[in-house]
């Protein structure tokens, strides 16, 4: 087997940890310890993250927060999905992540970052919704892994309550919020519920072609 080469690596703010970037072949791979965040060989439950969201969402020109830019998957299967009048606003807190989405990995950002219907804040994304009030057609959140993080202990509000409050208020009436994570986690389900959200939880796999591991999609409806 082709051994990984070490790219590059950056300190999450506020994590402490250094997240690694690895290639191999044509392949690249983002590494926290050794936990392997995310990977160009799966892309299926990003995608499906956007795909599943767009086709919840009512209107023309919608506007999306995804939060986190990872890899581009969920970003590019929006634009894909959503027409010219779309605003598409990505939120992340990693500065060099955007860096190698422009670097090394710019063949497989495909000139993503370039779309004029796109913004990229260099900022968490709690604080970004933070100070919305009714202002997203949906929320795509895929962050430190779902509900059980692993990068810094700060994306917990996200998912806490008040975080999910938070998240409520950024959304227009008949909103969407969709959060992906790497596994079911009921207590967090119910969580939504109580905000008010209708919730459906959907469950996907890593990979396009139906395969690898199963991950989960919990979409919010703002009623």
């Amino acid at each position: 087997m082709t051994p990984r080469e070490l790219i590059d690596t950056a300190i999450v703010p506020g994590g402490g940890e250094a997240l690694r970037l690895f290639r191999r072949g044509r392949d690249f791979m983002i590494v926290l310890d050794r936990n392997e965040l995310m990977s160009s060989r799966m892309s299926g439950s990003e995608e499906a993250l956007a795909v599943m969201s767009c086709e919840r969402l009512d209107g023309a020109a919608p506007h999306l927060l995804i939060g986190g830019y990872g890899m581009g998957f969920t970003l590019r299967a929006a634009q894909a999905a959503l027409g010219p009048g779309a605003r598409l606003t990505v939120a992340e807190l990693v500065p060099e992540i955007i860096a190698w989405a422009k670097g090394p990995m710019a063949e497989l950002a495909a000139g993503c970052l370039d779309d004029p219907r796109v913004d990229v804040v260099l900022d968490d994304v709690a604080a970004v919704i933070g100070r919305a009030r009714a202002t997203y057609d949906a929320i795509l959140l895929d962050v430190d892994n779902g509900p059980d993080g692993l990068t810094r202990n700060a994306n917990d509000r996200l998912y806490s309550p008040r975080g999910l409050q938070k998240q409520w208020e950024a959304l227009r009436p008949g909103g969407v919020l969709a959060v992906w994570s790497a596994a079911p986690d009921n207590a967090f389900a119910r969580r939504m519920k109580d905000t008010g959200f209708q919730v459906e939880e959907v469950a996907v796999r890593a990979r396009s072609n139906g395969k690898g591991p199963r991950h989960v999609i919990w979409f919010g409806r703002k009623r």
